[in-house]
Order: C-alpha cells, then sequence, then structure tokens
C-alpha cells in the first residue's frame, strides 16, 4: 500500500511540473545570438549544406567526441558480461526454423541497407543524416542478417580492428585541426570544394565516414555478442 502511494505520488507530483512547464511555453520568436550565428555563417565558415552536420561535427565537435566514446564503452561493457568463459560446446543449440520468406527477403535486402547506410553517412554534409544514423542503418541489415541466417558468424577481431581505426582516425583528425587549422575538428583542414558538392565542406565527409564505421562496426559486434549467448533463436 505505501509502494503504491508512492507512485502515485511521484505521478502526481511529475504530471503537476509537465503541467506547469506546458501552461508557462512561450514559443521563441527569434534566434538567439548563439543560434543566428549557426544559421546566418554556417554554411560559409564549414562549407555544409547540411546545417545541422556543420554544428554537431565541427561547433560542437567535442559532443561528437563524447557521444563516440560512450558508445564505445558501451560496447565493450556489453561484450564483456556477455562472454561466454565455460560454454557447453556439446549442447545442441535449438534453431528455430527460418521462413524462406525470410531468407529471400534478407538476400535481396541485406545489401540494400548495407548500401543506404553508407550513402547515408557519405552525404551527411549534404542531406539529413550522418554518421550515427548510417551506423545505425547497417546495424539493422546485421539484425535481418541473423533473423534469416541464425548461424551466421561474425569477425570480432576485424570488427574490433576496424572500430579502432575509425576511432583513432577520429581523434587524430580532431589533433590535425587544432594543430593545423582553427580548432578541434575544424572543417578547413582539408579544401573547402565547391559549395554543395560530395567534395566539398572539407574534411566533414572524412569525419561521417569515420564515425559511420565506427558506429556500425560497435553495434553489429553488441548484436553478435547477444547472439552467441543464445542456445535458442
Amino acid at each position: 500500500m505505501v509502494k503504491k502511494g508512492l507512485i502515485l505520488l511521484i505521478l502526481v507530483g511529475f504530471v503537476a511540473i509537465i503541467s506547469n512547464l506546458l501552461i508557462n511555453f512561450t514559443g521563441s520568436e527569434e534566434l538567439n545570438p548563439l543560434a543566428k550565428h549557426y544559421a546566418e555563417k554556417g554554411a560559409t565558415e564549414v562549407g555544409a549544406a547540411n546545417l545541422v552536420t556543420a554544428v554537431v561535427v565541427t561547433y560542437r565537435g567535442f559532443d561528437t567526441l563524447g557521444e563516440v566514446t560512450i558508445l564505445f564503452l558501451t560496447a565493450a561493457i556489453v561484450g564483456f558480461f556477455l562472454k561466454v568463459y565455460h560454454r557447453d560446446n556439446q549442447r545442441e543449440e535449438k534453431l528455430r526454423k527460418t521462413s524462406e520468406i525470410l531468407v529471400t527477403a534478407s538476400t535481396l535486402l541485406v545489401p540494400t541497407i548495407f548500401m543506404l547506410g553508407v550513402y547515408i553517412f557519405i552525404n551527411g554534409h549534404l542531406t539529413p543524416g550522418g554518421g550515427f544514423q548510417g551506423g545505425a542503418v547497417i546495424a539493422t541489415g546485421v539484425v535481418m542478417m541473423i533473423m534469416a541466417k541464425p548461424n551466421v558468424t561474425f569477425n570480432h577481431k576485424l570488427l574490433a580492428f576496424l572500430e579502432s581505426i575509425s576511432g583513432v582516425g577520429f581523434v587524430a583528425i580532431g589533433v590535425l585541426g587544432v594543430l593545423l587549422a582553427a580548432g578541434f575538428l575544424d572543417s578547413t583542414l582539408l579544401p573547402m570544394g565547391k559549395f554543395g558538392t560530395l567534395l566539398s565542406a572539407g574534411v566533414i565527409p572524412i569525419i561521417y565516414i569515420l564515425i559511420g564505421l565506427k558506429v556500425g562496426s560497435e553495434l553489429t559486434n553488441i548484436l553478435g555478442s547477444l547472439k552467441e549467448t543464445q542456445n535458442e533463436i
């Protein structure tokens, strides 16, 4: 009874806080000075047609580094706790029979999903999307692959190598930006190119390729670890 009363009290407090925020909310009719600078000078300073990319990858590059680090730690922790040290190799895995429709669909869709993920992070400086989104799309292709072919295996050493190389490359570009350009992950480290084209925005396309590879390999590693700890799929 006390537990239910406490939960009810928390819910009432939560509703009161949200209601107060909604009642007193007033939308801004103009951008604040920082957002105005991004909107007016972002395209000129970083050369990216996608302003969101310009903000996330350059102006807020340290935030992106923190997000990548968190994802790396998550993948490492999941892999550590799901590793099977004393697996019974003689125990037969009970795998459900896979639908022929799913197998056929995966044969057609998985390569397309991977290609879409690569397209998203390569064009992240031009269109909505980027490294995180492209890597997540690649991971959805891995999920479908596992569903269609439960016996599929992953080369964790290769995934770890790819993850490490992309992470080191990301940090190296940031450091080179400090030494040779205007700051950490500064896009002017490379020529800016023609605005709105694939080879534009300086070093931003390379940054997003590295982020996409890192996110894709980390999520694939997590999915592979989850699969290998299951005796029934």
